[in-house]
């Protein structure tokens, strides 16, 4: 049965304008969002049948990949969703727990403490949502005692797939010298760039050696 086939009464939105949003039912509340249904279900089936399989605290915590793997969430749909997640997050003030804030260069380090030890290069993004918490943590590259190749496509590429906001990146100088060489100096300057582009922030570049550390944006050079 489709929507207009329902007595208004039974429609989510007529519901709404009567009863008021504390009123609803969550499959009604999440029709809403939804919009529109698909061919052979109304949007109130399609919402039901996701609040069964899905609980609204997973729904929360899901991605744009995962909500488009569910039958009847399609990109546009999906946008909708995380945009009101996300925005009810911030207006509550929402934070897991379990993330990280990751808004200094002791907090990078505290995540990378292993590349102090490292006898080669290890290149590495933490990528941060809009609160600047870690949701997600990659090796980009390992290179020899002096030499470490990045390209900007394998950097930003996990932040389409994670949602990210913004990056910090880090790699360790082996030797012990904290100093940036001029290719540490090049790679820098082409990821803020590329960053600009993609609308995702480079916060800072942090090197890491075993007793000190050297931050870009601290040496305002970001």
């Amino acid at each position: 049965m489709k929507i207009k086939d329902l007595p208004k009464s039974d429609r989510p939105r007529e519901k709404f304008i009567t009863k008021g949003a504390g009123n609803l039912k969550d499959s009604d509340l999440l029709a809403i969002l939804l919009r529109t249904g698909k061919a052979g279900k109304n949007v109130i089936e399609i919402a039901s049948q996701i609040l069964t399989k899905h609980s609204k605290k997973r729904l929360l915590q899901m991605t744009y990949d995962d909500l488009l793997k569910i039958k009847g969430i399609d990109s546009a749909k999906a946008m909708t969703l995380l945009a009101a997640f996300e925005l009810s997050k911030r207006a509550l003030e929402v934070n897991d727990s379990n993330l990280p804030i990751i808004s200094t260069p002791k907090d990078v380090i505290a995540q990378l403490t292993e590349l102090r030890e490292n006898k080669r290069e290890h290149f590495v993004a933490l990528y941060l949502n809009a609160r600047n918490q870690l949701v997600h943590k990659e090796t980009i590259s390992m290179g020899t005692l002096n030499t470490n190749l990045v390209h900007p496509r394998e950097v930003f590429e996990p932040t389409l797939k994670y949602s990210a906001a913004n990056i910090m990146i880090a790699h360790n100088h082996p030797s012990g010298d904290s100093k940036p060489s001029e290719e540490d100096m090049e790679i820098t300057k082409r990821l803020v760039e590329v960053g600009k582009i993609m609308g995702v922030e480079v916060l800072d570049h942090i090197i890491i050696t075993k007793n000190s550390h050297f931050s870009f944006k601290e040496e305002k050079l970001l």
